[in-house]
C-alpha cells in the first residue's frame, strides 16, 4: 500500500478510533527504539511472516532519518547453506539473545504458538520491550508492554493496521541533527512511488 492509498484510508477512517490508536501504537514503537536504545526485532508466527511490515518500516527509517526503525526480521524457518542474504537469515535463536534496550515487535493474526510465546516471555524477562500487533491473543497481550489488535468485527484487518502503523512511525518525530529537510523527504517519497517494489525483501 503506497502513501496515496494510506492517505485515502485515513480519510475513510477519520472520526473513528483507529487513526488515534495506530498513531499511539506507532508512538510507542518510536519511543522504544530511540537513538540510545538497542535494535528492533520483528517476528511473526510460524504461519505468518511480516515481510510487508519489515519493508515499510525499512522505508520509513530511510525517509524519516530514523535508522533505528529499520527492523531485523526474525524467521521461524531459515534455509540452510547460505541460500538467502544475511539480513533474511536470522532465526528464532536471536530472540533468546534479546535483552535490555532492544524492542521485539510480534505480528500474529492468529495463534502465535507456544514456542514463540515462550521465547517472547524470555526476551521480556531479559529486559526487552515487547510490542504486539495481533488478532487479540490474550497470552500475547499479557506479555506485551503495548498491543494493538485488529477488531473482531472485521472493520479493519491486521494488514491494514500494519500499513497505518508503519506510515505513522516516521510522523511527528522531534527534529534531530542531520535529519533530511521536509522537501528532501517529499522528493524521496515521489521517487519511491514511481519505483518498483524493493527486491531485497
Amino acid at each position: 500500500m503506497d502513501a496515496v492509498r494510506v492517505a485515502l484510508l485515513r480519510e475513510v477512517l477519520a472520526g473513528t478510533e483507529w487513526l488515534q490508536a495506530t498513531r499511539r501504537f506507532a508512538g510507542s514503537l518510536r519511543a522504544s527504539v530511540g537513538p540510545r536504545a538497542g535494535g528492533l526485532l520483528l517476528v511473526g508466527s510460524e504461519a505468518y511472516e511480516p515481510w510487508h511490515l519489515a519493508a515499510h518500516l525499512d522505508d520509513e527509517a530511510a525517509w524519516s532519518g530514523l535508522p533505528e526503525l529499520s527492523p531485523t526480521l526474525v524467521r521461524h524457518q531459515v534455509p540452510e547453506g547460505g541460500a538467502v542474504p544475511a539480513h533474511l537469515a536470522v532465526g528464532l535463536g536471536r530472540l533468546e539473545r534479546a535483552g535490555r534496550g532492544e524492542t521485539l515487535l510480534v505480528v500474529a493474526p492468529g495463534d502465535p504458538g507456544a514456542g514463540l510465546l515462550e521465547r517472547v516471555n524470555g526476551a521480556r524477562r531479559s529486559g526487552a520491550t515487547v510490542l504486539a500487533l495481533d488478532g487479540g491473543d490474550a497470552e500475547l497481550h499479557a506479555l506485551a508492554h503495548d498491543a494493538l489488535s485488529a477488531p473482531e468485527d472485521g472493520e479493519l484487518d491486521l494488514d491494514t493496521l500494519q500499513h497505518l502503523v508503519s506510515a505513522a512511525t516516521g510522523e511527528n518525530s522531534p527534529p534531530r541533527p542531520g535529519r533530511r529537510r521536509f522537501q528532501d523527504r517529499l522528493a524521496r517519497l515521489a521517487e519511491h512511488l514511481a519505483a518498483p517494489p524493493p527486491a531485497h525483501w
